[in-house]
C-alpha cells in the first residue's frame, strides 16, 4: 500500500513538473511575438521606406513612435519615388515597413507575395507651385504649355507624376515639359532654386517648402492619391513592424497627418 501511495505521488509530481515546463515555454514564445498593449516590451529596430511625399510627416511619427516606445530604434528612414521603393523592395531590400503614396505600387509588392493587406492612412492633392515671385507669371494649369517656361514634372512612373498626367488629361493641357524627376523632392528642389519656372507637387510638399509660391490649380481636388501601408511578410520582426503601422493608423497618427495637410482616406 505504502509503495501503491509513494508511485502517484512521484507521478503526480513528475505531471506537475511537466505542466509547469509547458506553461514556461509558452509564455517565452509569447513575450518574443506579442508586444504589450502600452508598448513597454516592444523591443527592437525597424527598417522602414517610404514615398518622398511623406518626409516630414513619417520623421514626425518615427519619432513619437520611439518616445512611446524606448526599447525601439527606427533606423534613418528612406525617402524616394513609390516605384523605386517598390522596386527595391521586389529585388530583395530588408525592408520592415513600406508606406507608398499610391496604391498601384503598394500592389506591386502585394503581387510579388511580399506583403498582404495594406491599409490606407493618408490622402493627397496636387498643387502647382513656382520660384519665389512666380517671376514666369503663372497663374494655372494652361501656362504649364508655355514653351518659354521651364516646366518641371514627376516621371510618370511615380505617383506624383501619374497623378500630374491625369490632372493635365482632364484639363486638356500639354505640358512643356523641360525635365521629369523620379521624386517629388526633386521637383520641389529645382522649383525652390529657380532653376526651374514652375511644377507640379503635393499640396502637402507645398506648405513645408520654404521659396515655393502655390498657385490655385483648378480640377486638383478631383485627382486624389491615396497613401497605403503595410508591414512586409518578410519583416525581421513582424510583431513590431505591425505595431509601428498600427500606430500610423491610429489616433494619434492621425493627428501627425492631419496637421500638416495630409487628408483622412
Amino acid at each position: 500500500m505504502h509503495r501503491t501511495i509513494a508511485g502517484t505521488l512521484a507521478a503526480l509530481a513528475a505531471l506537475t513538473l511537466a505542466l509547469t515546463g509547458c506553461a514556461g515555454a509558452g509564455a517565452a514564445d509569447s513575450t518574443v511575438s506579442t508586444p504589450s498593449a502600452t508598448g513597454e516590451s516592444v523591443t527592437g529596430s525597424l527598417t522602414i521606406v517610404a514615398a518622398a511625399s511623406l518626409r516630414a510627416g513619417f520623421d514626425k511619427l518615427a519619432t513619437a513612435f520611439e518616445a512611446t516606445h524606448p526599447g525601439v530604434d527606427i533606423r534613418p528612414i528612406s525617402y524616394d519615388g513609390s516605384s523605386t521603393l517598390a522596386t527595391q523592395i521586389i529585388e530583395g531590400a530588408a525592408v520592415d515597413v513600406f508606406a507608398s503614396a499610391d496604391e498601384t505600387n503598394m500592389q506591386k509588392v502585394v503581387d510579388a507575395g511580399l506583403a498582404a493587406d495594406p491599409q490606407p492612412f493618408a490622402t493627397n492633392v496636387l498643387t502647382i507651385v513656382t520660384s519665389a515671385g512666380n517671376p514666369g507669371g503663372v497663374t494655372g494649369l494652361s501656362d504649364l504649355a508655355d514653351p518659354d517656361l521651364v516646366v518641371v514634372l514627376c516621371a510618370a512612373v511615380v505617383p506624383c507624376g501619374a497623378a500630374a498626367t491625369t490632372l493635365l488629361s482632364r484639363g486638356e493641357v500639354v505640358a512643356s515639359v523641360d525635365s521629369f524627376e523620379q521624386n517629388v523632392t526633386a521637383v520641389l528642389t529645382k522649383v525652390a532654386s529657380a532653376e526651374a519656372d514652375a511644377g507640379l507637387v503635393y499640396v502637402t510638399d507645398a506648405a513645408t517648402t520654404p521659396d515655393v509660391e502655390t498657385v490655385e490649380t483648378v480640377g486638383a481636388d478631383a485627382v486624389v492619391n491615396t497613401y497605403p501601408v503595410v508591414a512586409l511578410t518578410g519583416a525581421a520582426d513582424p510583431a513590431l513592424a505591425q505595431t509601428f503601422v498600427d500606430f500610423v493608423l491610429s489616433d494619434a497618427g492621425r493627428a501627425v497627418l492631419d496637421r500638416l495637410g495630409f487628408g483622412a482616406p
